[in-house]
């Protein structure tokens, strides 16, 4: 693996710090972003989107996104990443991205592919 390694970050999440751990057990030091203070760009976020080989709804937290009253069956994909980018808090997470690839982590060791 060569490049940067980010990973979108919420140090309360068991998880995401899970997730890290693991990056750094493998002597990969990773950019991390605390995407709840410092949210993706909809470009990023439609960046990471494609990366995953998924659609925005299926990065998004169900229950967190009925709470900020987003509807993904009414959005488009881009109306529902501007919703994300909103409203951070609805984006699944860990995320863990290189310069080509990303991957969520749930498991935390389904990140192990791309590193």
């Amino acid at each position: 693996m060569s490049g940067q390694v980010t990973i979108y970050h919420n140090p309360r999440c068991g998880k995401s710090r899970d997730t890290l751990k693991l990056i750094e057990d493998k002597g990969i030091t990773p950019r991390i972003i605390e995407y709840l203070k410092e949210p993706p760009s909809a470009a990023e976020l439609s960046r990471i989107v494609s990366l995953l080989g998924k659609r925005p709804a299926d990065i998004l937290r169900g229950k967190e996104a009925a709470e900020a009253g987003i509807d993904p069956a009414g959005l488009d994909d881009a109306a529902l990443i501007a919703a994300m980018v909103a409203n951070p808090i609805v984006i699944e997470r860990p995320i863990v991205v290189t310069d080509d690839k990303a991957a969520l982590g749930r498991p935390p060791e389904s990140v192990l592919a791309i590193l």
